[in-house]
């Protein structure tokens, strides 16, 4: 075989296993039951605040520890516990992803948040929408 030849081939087994390795990394949303079952890994879980349930922020006893109930796409309703400071607006978000782990104590300890908040647009397509049916009446 030419060196080329011999080159390409381990070219193309080493971007194989790149492009193998990656796919493994991609996570999709999981529920807090999957969580449960496997607490040694991190999962991202998407869902809805809990706006019933208490949260609790003291800036002054502890300005990493945040403390909220969400409820994920099954409908089952989990304490979290955030080591950070409390989203800015983060009770207007429509859905949160979080990722985390679920910890010994049944909570669901969080690293990282990811707000998704309600369109400020939202009303003013609505009413551009209306304006344009009334002009073409």
């Amino acid at each position: 075989m030419k060196k080329s030849n011999i080159i390409l081939l381990v070219v193309i087994a080493v971007a194989i296993g790149v492009i193998i390795s990656l796919v493994g990394d991609f996570s999709t949303y999981e529920t807090f039951s999957t969580a449960k079952e496997n607490p040694d890994r991190v999962f991202q879980v998407i869902g809805e605040l809990e706006k019933s349930r208490p949260m609790e922020y003291n800036p002054q006893k502890d300005a990493n520890l945040f403390s909220f109930y969400v409820k994920d796409k099954t409908g089952q309703v989990q304490q979290v516990i955030f080591t950070g400071t409390k989203p800015t607006d983060f009770e207007k978000s429509e859905r949160i992803v979080l990722t985390g782990r679920m910890g010994e104590d049944q909570q669901f300890h969080c690293s990282k948040i990811l707000m998704k908040c309600p369109s400020k647009y939202k009303q003013d397509q609505v009413a551009v929408g209306k304006e344009s049916q009334q002009a073409q009446l």
